[in-house]
């Protein structure tokens, strides 16, 4: 079994209670990478037989760290129409909620479509032989593959904190709506640029939106993927950070938005 689906691995007790444990591959500065929560929360209402459609956005509250070991996430649907549904789920440990979201799936149908965004001209991840790791578990689990904005120790104040990298799973594994919610929080918080050391930080929320069906998403494969990050504004102990994921082929995927705590 892939590292990733071991750490999203949830087994049933009851209609949509499941049981799922921490695994030392995701563990971050303080309990286990946001991302991996994020997918857990997710494939709660993926494996769920009552869900509708595919999923269309996630959004994750970060109440308190997860510590080590077993936790429970409970995953309700608290309105189901024709075709989309609104989920509840909550990760709960120790009796009490430590992260919460809701999720909202639909069943997709062909429309008229456009898109403002566009693929940025870059180099093919196979023409980037430099990579990044650090002593935190969960960046060895991806291979992130940096264009610009990677991590440094120039401060860049008074100018901008974009980030363009390729990123894949490592080991490579297919990509799906699950692993795709993950990545979407592998960008390092843009205040490490800004600032040019590490401060301590915590996002709060994390809202992803995915722009795919679930044919479009089966056809990306195992590949790297474009990820583009860039903040709007720091202040009040508080900022933002937005997101875009892109498929070698220039699909847009998903993008994404938190808010992160700062103490500085």
């Amino acid at each position: 079994m892939h590292i990733f689906d071991q750490a999203i691995q949830l087994i049933k007790q009851s209609d949509g209670l499941s049981v799922c444990k921490t695994t030392p591959e995701y563990q971050n500065m303080v309990g286990p990478y946001g991302g991996a929560l994020c997918a857990i929360l997710l494939n709660a209402v993926m494996i769920n037989e009552k869900r509708i459609g595919d999923p269309i956005s996630v959004t994750v509250h970060f109440a308190a760290p997860v510590a080590e070991g077993e936790f429970e996430v409970k995953a309700t649907a608290v309105r189901t129409n024709r075709s989309t549904q609104h989920w509840l789920v909550e990760l709960i440990q120790s009796g009490e909620v430590a992260v919460y979201g809701t999720v909202f799936t639909g069943i997709r149908r062909e429309t008229w479509g456009d898109g403002e965004s566009r693929f940025p001209v870059v180099p093919a991840p196979e023409t980037i032989t430099h990579g990044f790791h650090v002593t935190l578990p969960w960046t060895k689990a991806y291979d992130f593959k940096f264009i610009e904005g990677g991590p440094q120790v120039s401060p860049l104040e008074g100018k901008p904190s974009q980030t363009r990298m390729w990123i894949r799973d490592e080991p490579p594994r297919k990509l799906d709506f699950v692993s795709l919610s993950s990545i979407c929080d592998s960008f390092f918080p843009r205040i490490f640029l800004k600032r040019g050391y590490r401060v301590p930080i915590g996002t709060v929320v994390l809202t992803t939106h995915f722009h795919v069906s679930q044919e479009q998403i089966d056809q990306v494969g195992d590949g790297h993927l474009l990820g583009v990050a860039d903040a709007k504004t720091y202040g009040k102990g508080y900022f933002d950070q937005s997101s875009e994921l892109w498929s070698k082929e220039g699909m847009l995927l998903a993008t994404s938005h938190q808010m992160v705590y700062y103490k500085e």
